[in-house]
C-alpha cells in the first residue's frame, strides 16, 4: 500500500510506530498549579526546567477526539488515540510530523483523520492555505495555544504543571505521563490529582471555544 504521507514527512510513520506510547493523565482548571506545588514538597519531586513553548495551532474537529492534530514550528503533528489504561489514562500513538506544503493525498488523509469533508482539494497546500481551508470547513476550528511549562518528575514519572492560553483565554493544567502505569497512579495520587477528571488538550480547547 502506498503511504500518502511519504513526501513531506519529517518523522516517518515507521519511526513514529517505534515510539513506545506513554499514557497521560491531565487536569485543567483555574487553580491547579498552587495545589500541585504544595504536594511537590511531600512527593519528593525532582525538578527539570521551565520552558516557554513556541505558539501552536490545534485543529479541532466536532466529530472526533481521537486525532490530536496541531502545527508547531511549521510542522503538522498527528497523534492517534489508541486506547486507555484500566485507570482511564489515555494513550496516544505518534503518527508523524509533516512539512508544508502538503500534497492532495496527504491533505486528504489529514482531513480523514479529523473526520472532515472539505470538498475538492488543491494539488498542493501551503500552511496559509491550510488554515483557510480549516476555517471554511464545517465542523473544524483553529485554536491558538501558548504554553509556559514547568517540568519535574515523581518517582521516575514525567510530570508538569503549566499555564496555557487557548485563544488568549488562560487556564492552568498539570499532568503525569509514563509507560509505567502503576508508578503513574502513585504519582497522580502524590500530587493530589486522584479523582480529578482526565481532560486532554483537545477537550479543554473545545470547552474554551464553547463546543462542549
Amino acid at each position: 500500500m502506498t503511504d500518502t504521507f511519504a513526501k513531506n514527512r519529517a518523522t516517518s510513520a515507521e519511526e513514529a510506530a517505534k515510539i513506545i506510547p506513554r499514557a497521560e493523565f491531565r487536569v485543567f482548571g483555574k487553580d491547579v498549579i498552587e495545589g500541585v506545588k504544595a504536594h511537590m514538597w511531600t512527593s519528593k519531586a525532582v525538578l527539570f526546567k521551565a520552558r516557554v513553548m513556541p505558539a501552536e495551532t490545534y485543529i479541532l474537529s466536532e466529530r472526533t477526539d481521537a486525532a490530536n492534530v496541531k502545527v508547531r514550528d511549521g510542522l503538522l503533528d498527528i497523534k492517534y488515540k489508541t486506547g486507555e489504561t484500566p485507570e482511564g489514562y489515555e494513550i496516544f500513538q505518534p503518527r508523524g510530523k509533516f512539512q508544508f506544503p502538503v500534497r492532495r493525498e496527504e491533505l486528504a488523509a489529514i482531513l480523514e483523520a479529523l473526520e472532515a469533508d472539505a470538498g475538492e482539494l488543491p494539488e498542493e497546500c501551503s500552511y496559509e492555505a491550510f488554515e483557510e481551508l480549516v476555517r471554511r470547513t464545517p465542523g473544524l476550528a483553529l485554536v491558538k495555544v501558548e504554553k509556559k511549562r514547568y517540568g519535574f518528575s515523581v518517582n521516575g514519572v514525567i510530570c508538569e504543571y503549566a499555564e496555557v492560553w487557548f485563544n488568549d483565554a488562560r487556564v492552568e493544567t498539570a499532568c503525569c505521563e509514563s509507560e509505567n502505569y502503576e508508578a503513574m497512579s502513585s504519582a497522580v495520587e502524590a500530587l493530589g490529582l486522584k479523582g480529578e477528571p482526565n481532560t486532554n488538550y483537545l477537550r479543554a480547547a473545545k470547552h474554551v471555544i464553547g463546543w462542549v
